[in-house]
């Protein structure tokens, strides 16, 4: 089986590829069709909203996007390679690497200080202790935050956690950005101060980010909207 290329090149090739996926569930006796043959293209460097209302499958397509769930059928190709189909440990090998997750609800442990909780995929990864704290301290320095490594979360306001989240999606690396709902529980001037943030990261530094949002405010700070309705793709530039 042939291996990602994790240390790819940024350039202007196609990241991902989603070809007419479909994933359904089982509730009881009825079948559930969440997504009904979704495709789209992401290239590198891209910075995409994919936007839809309660229900419309956003959401699970963002967790097959993000390896968290498999496709009923279609295929998923991610820097070239076909990985739907991949066992579940190899999956888990690419979510660390290649792949950062920001969620509306931050998933801070709330424990540990800032440095720490940006830390912790690096343990996963087996980093060293020195080289973890060098590179969990220069990513809260990238979002603005190196003078509050050791707040602890409820230190810190609600932007401020959800930069920590983002310096923690960031510091293996990824080749993806994926954002759920990243502004949903933060007030107006929160969430321009993150969306700024996503901004800077794409255009300065070349990350590739793909937000799930209901929200058009926040799609419109992005390059490119794809909306998607009761599980198929309505609209797609």
């Amino acid at each position: 089986m042939s291996s990602l290329d994790l240390s790819a090149p940024r350039g202007p090739e196609t990241m991902l590829r989603i070809v007419n996926l479909i994933r359904q569930f089982k509730l009881g006796p009825v079948t559930v069709r969440a997504l009904k043959g979704v495709s789209f293209d992401m290239r590198v460097g891209d910075f995409v909203a994919v936007v839809g209302g309660s229900g419309s499958g956003k959401s699970t397509l963002m967790n097959v996007v993000g390896l968290l769930d498999r496709p009923t059928s279609g295929e998923y190709y991610l820097d070239g390679q076909e990985v739907s189909r991949l066992g579940d440990r190899r999956l888990s090998q690419i979510r660390n690497h290649a792949i950062g997750f920001v969620f509306q609800a931050f998933h801070l442990l709330p424990r540990l200080t800032a440095r720490e909780n940006v830390e912790l995929p690096l343990i996963y990864q087996g980093t060293p202790a020195r080289e973890r704290r060098e590179r969990a301290l220069d990513m809260l320095e990238r979002v603005g935050l190196k003078d509050r490594e050791d707040h602890r979360p409820l230190q810190l306001s609600g932007g401020q956690q959800q930069r920590v989240a983002i310096a923690r999606a960031l510091v293996t690396r990824p080749r993806l950005l994926l954002a759920d709902e990243p502004t949903g529980a933060l007030d107006p001037a929160m969430t321009q101060e993150v969306l700024g943030l996503f901004t800077e990261l794409n255009e300065k530094d070349g990350v590739s980010i793909l937000i799930i949002t209901h929200d058009m405010k926040v799609a419109a700070r992005t390059k490119r909207v794809i909306r998607i309705q009761d599980g198929n793709i309505i609209h797609e530039p």
